[in-house]
């Protein structure tokens, strides 16, 4: 029998049984090599129902036809199983992955990097939205689980990684819509492994972990806890060298080789992978001019700002003292500040207020029961906003109520004004009093200061130290 007449007869009765009629098996399997030919019928079909496509299927043929037409060339028999496999849709079918899995164990990794671009390349060419794309789509996915699974085995992967004082902890989370810091390109939770810092949350893939050259941000925050009080203050690209600020690739402001972008904050320019035009409240725009719009900063610049945000390290009377005379919200939390400095020595004598835990009430500021001039960013914007005026107040009536109406301890430490003895009892955060310097006793803001002699109190104390330096 010719060559092309054994082909013709091959091609009818085998290549495609999802073509092939009920009556079409008395064609089947003649003069060929019963064993062959079994092998073969239950093999197309697996990958005819399987994501490994025409390349497994061809990969088949292959192997068939060198059992049964040895004779002929390597190259011809190579070739004419290309043809024939692309001749099938093999896609036409639902996945029956428990077939798949017992016929075709796709376990090089070659093999199955050309079954993804062949599921990559009939995704574009099927109709979109249609049945068979969708089908197209979840093989797709199992392919590149089953090739990862492959490439960079789960449990090779540590779970804790430490790198340029980065703490790498490998993410659990399967969502997809984080994106590599490092490459700039999306992290598929469901097939690549993937790790955030602790410190900074920087994220990136596995993959991308040998490349990172940026250090831990929040070493930066632990060592120069302080900002950068000068409004974008730019050197110009020329200062650079027309290279990135961060990793030094080549920018330029035209787009070539790569677009620079400014950074608002620190004034210098970076590339697209440094810089994503993210938006950030800068602190010296805000101290400067009281201006809270988001400005674009580049990715570590981002990360510093946020670490920063709740740090008080801004020591308004010192940067700008005429801040207050023009933010009128701002004096008001200042005098919410004193009086809470003056409320502190009551609770921390007072054993009620100690059970009650009363001074937790400001854990998320710890520094408002330590000084009254230090301020974070945070407590500016909240400012700006209103919400920190009406928390801090709250804050200040429960104070208040506890130390002149709740605790007996706490009222029998009040004062009477020495210098008119009436009215009721004083305490130093009341609107309408005034404290001595020097003693620290407490009057009528009226009484003190029309008053133009000395404190009583103070004078007492004097008396009795003469009368020690006499009578030692």
């Amino acid at each position: 029998m010719e060559y092309n007449e054994r082909l013709a007869r091959f091609r009818q009765g085998l290549v495609n049984p999802f073509d092939r009629g009920e009556n079409d098996s008395s064609t089947e399997g003649k003069n060929l090599p019963k064993h062959g030919v079994s092998t073969f019928t239950l093999n197309i079909h697996s990958s005819s129902e399987g994501v490994c496509g025409e390349m497994l299927c061809c990969d088949i043929y292959a192997e068939v036809r060198s059992e049964i037409f040895s004779s002929e060339s390597k190259s011809q028999s190579s070739d004419r199983a290309m043809d024939l496999g692309l001749a099938e849709d093999h896609f036409s079918r639902p996945v029956d992955w428990d077939n798949v899995k017992g016929s075709f164990v796709a376990s090089d990794v070659e093999q199955l990097k050309q079954a993804i671009e062949e599921c990559k390349r009939l995704i574009l060419e099927l109709p979109e939205h249609s049945e068979k794309q969708k089908d197209t789509v979840v093989k797709l996915i199992h392919l590149r689980l089953k090739l990862q699974e492959l490439k960079d085995p789960e449990e090779d992967e540590p779970n804790l990684q430490v790198l340029l004082e980065h703490r790498f902890s490998k993410e659990k989370s399967k969502s997809v819509k984080q994106t590599c810091d490092k490459c700039s390109t999306i992290i598929w939770g469901l097939i690549q492994t993937w790790y955030t810092c602790t410190g900074c949350y920087y994220r990136c893939h596995s993959k991308c972990m040998n490349l990172i050259n940026k250090p831990c941000v929040r070493s930066k925050v632990s060592h120069q806890s302080e900002y950068e009080l000068s409004i974008c203050p730019e050197v110009g690209l020329d200062k650079q060298d027309y290279r990135c600020a961060e990793c030094r690739t080549p920018i330029s402001l035209r787009g070539v080789p790569n677009e620079a972008r400014q950074c608002d904050y620190t004034g210098q320019y970076y590339c697209s992978s440094c810089h994503w035009n993210d938006t950030a409240i800068v602190p010296a725009r805000v101290i400067h001019n009281w201006e809270f719009e988001p400005r674009k900063v580049c990715r570590s610049s981002m990360r510093y700002l946020a670490l920063m945000m709740s740090r008080p390290v801004l020591r308004l009377k010192e940067i700008n003292p005429l801040l207050f005379n023009f933010v009128e919200e701002l004096v008001e939390i200042r005098k919410l500040r004193q009086d809470i400095l003056l409320m502190k020595p009551y609770f921390i004598t007072c054993k009620e207020a100690m059970e009650a835990r009363l001074l937790l009430h400001l854990q998320d500021r710890q520094h408002f029961v330590e000084n009254d001039d230090m301020y974070s960013l945070q407590d500016l914007i909240d400012t700006s906003s209103g919400h920190l005026s009406c928390s801090l107040t709250e804050i200040h009536t429960t104070f208040a109520k506890h130390i002149k109406l709740d605790c007996e301890k706490c009222q029998a430490k009040g004062f009477m004004c020495e210098l008119c003895k009436e009215g009721d009892i004083l305490f130093p955060f009341d609107s309408h009093t005034s404290i001595c310097n020097d003693c620290f006793a407490v009057f009528h803001r009226d009484c003190y200061y029309d008053n133009s002699t000395t404190c009583p109190r103070c004078a007492r104390n004097l008396e009795r130290k003469n009368e020690e330096s006499l009578n030692p």
